[in-house]
């Protein structure tokens, strides 16, 4: 499979970047919503942890996934789709690019303006305090923030899944097809599938 895409399907690191975003996505949903009905007490901290430095690790995924924008060329619209659908999705996509930064900017605005501990990526190297110290304005608004985005990030990825399987079942057309890790050029399985 091809690193970069081409006019037609994803390339291999595109695709490897989107799955992989949506998989910590994911993990990271389920996990922030259990983390915050936790009782306060030390044996938590581990798991505020684990969350802290899964959302930086969604950023710089997301800051490496733009980068790689840049020299890999998107493909066609798919043959067909009306121009307010094609507008819609690019639409969408900016959307979602901008809460993938976002969400985890704000907790780490959060974390850096509550300054309860250093936060540390992983137990392996310390992050930047964005706030110099603690600041109860910051961390309010930061707080609300997280929550908001995260909710308007539920949303609007759910509604892309729901546009790309509508495409998938209803249109039947590739625009799903295109972007599925286990699909070849050919738009088959790389095993012997059957059609």
């Amino acid at each position: 499979m091809a690193l970069k895409s081409d006019a037609t399907r994803w390339g291999s690191l595109a695709k490897f970047f989107h799955w992989t975003i949506v998989l910590l996505i994911l993990a990271q949903a389920i996990i922030g919503l259990v983390m915050v009905e936790l009782p306060k007490r030390p044996s938590s901290i581990p798991v505020y942890s684990f969350h802290k430095s899964l959302g930086i690790t969604i950023l710089a995924l997301a800051v490496l996934r733009l980068g790689w924008r840049l020299f890999d060329p998107r493909p066609r619209e798919v043959a067909g789709m009306p121009h307010w659908q094609a507008l819609g999705a690019r639409l969408g996509h900016v959307l979602l690019y901008v809460l993938i930064f976002a969400v985890p900017l704000s907790g780490w605005l959060f974390d850096s303006a509550s300054s309860l501990r250093p936060l540390y990526w992983f137990n392996l190297f310390p992050l930047p305090n964005l706030t110099g110290g603690k600041n109860e304005a910051v961390k309010e608004f930061a707080e609300g923030a997280h929550e908001l985005l995260f909710w308007v990030l539920v949303v609007v990825a759910a509604g892309h899944a729901a546009a790309a399987l509508i495409h998938h079942f209803h249109n039947r057309d590739e625009t799903l097809v295109r972007m599925l890790p286990w699909r070849n050029r050919a738009g088959r399985a790389p095993s012997s599938e059957v059609s």
